[in-house]
């Protein structure tokens, strides 16, 4: 009888006093989780004893944003989501979209506007609001900026569909020189504008593409194969210190060394490949975790080798495909060649191109197998295993064929890595860079390429413009650290995104054979005589 009274009670209460009741439920859990993690922190005094720094501040910041969120969603969004679904009586119509308020013609241009007034003044905001709200007049220009491209995407949505992946690459392809020219152009000196797109060619574009590119190749083997692996990350590793240590000794080059790091990756992957033959999931995920763990050890304690914990340094830079180089103190050096100014940014230039090849590569690859009949086999053993062994298909090999060829993929990201950072350690190497990738494919959507690309680029680029959130110091304090909290939003986006969308972004298991149209088979095979 309390709980039917309860219920009745909860149905007469109105939105906002369910909404109140939500919030101080949201509250109470938040605090109990956020006081251990937020609410105090661990350091050192002068006489190195560990002490605890409470931060109670910050912790009540915290617990007010869940408060609110909690109540905005119970007293106002939940109704708004349920009279969307209501016909109006007049019109005979569903009401219009939240998409369709959100991004209409005047709000477009006054975003375009404020846009390019703040970008016009970017050089004096400093000094029209001061240091302190400056940040936020920045933070409010990207606002803008990403209001109005999401605007020109929603208009021309049907587009943009059919044309995806086109697009995509054309966008890709542009990126650098589009970053240089609006620098240029902000900045009035070419050479401010070239050296200002370290950052964004660097962080924001082959950071995000050497992670499309090993979730891609990760894909091969989950999204494809239907093998977890949650080792991944050792053959990134393999590929990485493959480049260096035969680069640094042998003096080989990068164009040489990047297919051996790839052939060493996949011989790994079939040396994996082996001991798991009768494994399936959570036993399968076990040993590749191990796996993954007892190459990172073997690169700690191998010294000899590996020079243990302090990494190798000094690693080779890429060449312009030996007719270049990119070291100022040589003579053949790109500048003096072409007689243009010296600058670092011609470099990660060339690495953005290098690596958005590779990716497009792994993408073409991956296409083409899953159009033949070792793709096909891949697709039926990750449906099942039994039924696919009743086929007559090879179960062994095509296991070995998955781990070999997404191996391969992340050797050839691991030697990339290894040119591009100029210093390998196995600390770039730990279980959380597995778990990563792994997140992006299931978040992504399984076998959806398109879909990972567009994971990564939210959840790595997520991270990276953290970093950009220096004015968050004056709301949460001056020892604040944005990019702290990272995973703490990639673990809510993941908790987000399954509730919302289980499959991922862009998730499918339709396979790439299937029959288009019914045909009528023999009534020997089913009762009725039709299929």
């Amino acid at each position: 009888m309390a709980n039917i009274a309860q219920a009745m009670r909860d149905e007469t209460a109105t939105p906002l006093q369910r909404g109140l009741k939500e919030a101080l439920y949201a509250g109470a859990i938040s605090f109990g989780l956020f006081f251990l993690f937020i609410g105090l922190r661990t350091d050192q005094n002068i006489s190195n004893e560990l002490i605890l720094v409470p931060r109670w501040r910050l912790l009540a910041v915290v617990v007010g944003l869940v408060m609110l969120g909690r109540f905005l969603y119970v007293a106002y969004a939940q109704p708004f989501l349920a009279r969307q679904k209501i016909v109006n009586v007049a019109s005979g119509l569903l009401p219009d979209s939240v998409a369709t308020r959100f991004f209409r013609l005047p709000y477009f241009i006054a975003a375009v506007v404020i846009a390019v007034a703040l970008l016009a003044f970017a050089g004096s905001l400093d000094g029209i609001f001061g240091p302190a709200l400056a940040g936020y007049v920045r933070f409010f220009r990207a606002l803008t900026i990403i209001y109005a491209l999401a605007s020109v995407m929603f208009y021309f949505r049907a587009f943009i569909s059919s044309h995806f992946s086109a697009l995509g690459i054309g966008v890709l392809v542009l990126y650098p020189i589009v970053v240089v020219v609006a620098l240029t152009i902000i900045t009035g000196s070419a050479a401010s504008g070239f050296q200002g797109s370290l950052k964004w060619v660097d962080n924001f574009g082959i950071q995000i593409l050497i992670y499309v590119m090993l979730a891609w190749g990760l894909n091969i083997v989950v999204g494809l194969a239907g093998l977890l692996d949650l080792g991944y990350v050792a053959f990134y590793a393999v590929g990485a210190y493959a480049y260096a240590l035969l680069a640094t000794h042998l003096g080989w080059s990068f164009w040489i060394l990047l297919p051996v790091a790839g052939i060493m990756a996949a011989f790994w992957g079939v040396m994996l490949g082996f001991p798991v033959l009768r494994l399936r999931g959570d036993y399968l995920a076990i040993v590749t975790l191990a796996f993954g763990e007892i190459i990172r050890l073997v690169l700690i304690n191998w010294r000899e080798v590996t020079n243990g914990a302090a990494g190798i340094s000094g690693i080779p830079k890429v060449s312009f495909f030996g007719l270049m180089s990119f070291n100022v103190s040589d003579p053949n050096y790109i500048a003096k060649v072409l007689g243009i100014a010296q600058s670092g940014a011609y470099y990660k230039i060339f690495l953005y191109y290098l690596i958005l090849a590779l990716a497009l590569l792994t993408a073409f690859v991956t296409i083409r197998l899953r159009r033949m009949p070792v793709g096909r086999a891949w697709e039926a053993l990750r449906e099942d295993e039994i039924a696919c062994r009743s086929l007559g298909i090879n179960t062994t090999t095509t296991k070995l064929t998955a781990f070999a060829t997404g191996a391969m993929f992340g050797g050839f990201a691991g030697s990339f890595f290894a040119a591009r950072q100029g210093f390998v350690s196995p600390e770039s190497f730990v279980f959380l860079e597995s778990a990563i990738i792994l997140a992006i494919v299931v978040l992504g959507g399984m076998g959806s390429l398109v879909g990972i690309a567009v994971a990564a680029a939210v959840m790595i680029g997520g991270t990276e413009i953290l970093r950009e959130m220096e004015f968050l110091k004056v709301v949460f304090g001056p020892d604040f650290t944005p990019e702290l909290y990272r995973m703490l939003l990639f673990g809510m986006a993941m908790v987000i995104v399954m509730l919302w969308k289980p499959r991922g972004f862009v998730g499918s298991r339709e396979p790439t054979a299937f029959l288009h149209e019914r045909k009528a088979i023999s009534s020997s095979f089913t009762k009725e005589g039709h299929g």
